[in-house]
């Protein structure tokens, strides 16, 4: 009903004459049909999905021309999905921006001291790690999903979900059986850390996968860190 509301007054959005046309790459898409595959648009809206398989891929397809013949509001998106090893992924940078390291943390005379885990570290059972991640965002956000994987050799100390609050942000913690997930119904601007405590149980060579971050209602602002492997052991 507000919707409607909203689309009685002022400008028809609704009312386009003219589809937007893409190129991609050299081939040439309108919101009426390909020569390779037809497209169907959604009644009020105008929407349609055209989609490729990887042996299609071309690399001249990463050249997109959008061109709107007309007045109104228009919006889409380009995306390229494929799978790789977790451990051979690399950091992406867009306006989210996210970092995982890990910790050792060691008691001594001084108090507790965290050592970063690197490739030479000697992890053992029984060793507390903390999980440290760093999160930036250029602009302000809302509803932002952040997933942080887990080596399945060492398990959480919060086993508990909860809502907190930490340097004027609000956000559900949720552990999971693989995972520990943050949820953002408001995200502002800027950078936060998250650290959370993890208890190594059994030896072995581990993935600890990636942290990945996106908006759940504009899933091309996305990001992820780099993949991490774990040695446990000797």
């Amino acid at each position: 009903e507000a919707v409607y509301a909203l689309l009685l007054k002022g400008t028809d959005w609704l009312s386009t004459e003219n589809a937007v046309e893409l190129k991609i790459g050299a081939t040439t898409i309108t919101a009426d049909q390909t020569k390779e595959k037809p497209n169907k648009t959604e009644a009020g809206t105008g929407y349609f999905k055209t989609s490729w398989n990887g042996i299609e891929v071309q690399p001249a397809m990463a050249d997109v021309t959008v061109t709107k013949k007309d007045a109104g509001l228009s919006w889409g998106a380009v995306y390229w999905q494929y799978f790789e090893q977790l451990d051979k992924i690399t950091p992406a940078k867009t306006p989210l921006q996210v970092k995982k390291k890990l910790f050792i943390q060691k008691n001594t005379a001084a108090g507790f001291v965290l050592e970063p885990v690197t490739t030479g570290s000697k992890v053992k059972v029984g060793d507390k790690l903390i999980v440290r991640i760093e999160l930036r965002s250029d602009r302000d956000m809302e509803y932002v999903h952040m997933k942080d994987m887990r080596a399945s050799g060492a398990e959480p100390v919060n086993v508990l979900s909860s809502y907190k609050y930490q340097d004027g942000l609000g956000y559900y913690e949720a552990t999971h059986d693989a995972s520990t997930n943050f949820f953002f119904g408001n995200l502002p601007k800027g950078t936060y850390v998250f650290e959370y405590p993890l208890i190594i149980t059994h030896e072995g060579d581990f993935s600890n996968g990636v942290t990945s971050v996106q908006c759940m209602y504009a899933p091309e602002f996305t990001s992820n860190s780099e993949g991490v492997r774990l040695h446990i052991g000797e």
